[in-house]
């Protein structure tokens, strides 16, 4: 009988998440969450040209590649996204993400796919993006982007 009950409680224990998980899978959760939410915020802000939240997010130090570009430093990016009018039509879904949080690190795969009214009609276009954060100051900053191209989308 007491073997049963240590075989029911330890399949309890396993249910919940084992022992000792608690704070540190809900402290990875918490990071996960807020890097999906930083991530929603900066191309919201790339929407709206907003130069003030990019300089926020992104690492002072931060490098951003597409496809086989020039590597783009954190100004010279911030003023390639936000030049020139707000497109009103402009909306960026972001799909197929992968998050993956060690210490004070992380790394978000996702697709991002880019929907916006031209003269000849709807564009569509859909990159592929691996970004890498780090926790400075007790809060998460992009260090680093490269995105590709994505065809038949």
């Amino acid at each position: 009988m007491h073997t049963r009950w240590i075989a029911v409680a330890m399949g309890l224990v396993s249910l919940a998440g084992g022992p000792g998980t608690a704070s540190g899978d809900q402290a990875v959760i918490a990071d996960e969450q807020a890097l999906l939410k930083l991530e929603r915020d900066w191309v919201d802000a790339e929407i709206r040209h907003d130069a003030r939240v990019l300089q926020a997010i992104l690492h002072e130090r931060f490098i951003s590649t597409f496809g086989d570009g020039k590597p783009l430093g954190k100004q010279a990016f911030i003023d390639a996204v936000t030049g020139g009018p707000v497109d009103p039509t402009a909306t960026q879904d972001l799909s197929d993400r992968t998050v993956i949080v060690v210490g004070e690190t992380a790394v978000i795969v996702e697709t991002d796919t880019v929907r916006k009214m031209k003269d000849s009609g709807p564009s569509v276009s859909a990159w592929r993006f691996t970004v890498t954060y780090v926790k400075t100051d007790g809060r998460w900053v992009a260090l680093a982007e490269h995105g590709v191209p994505l065809r038949d989308r």
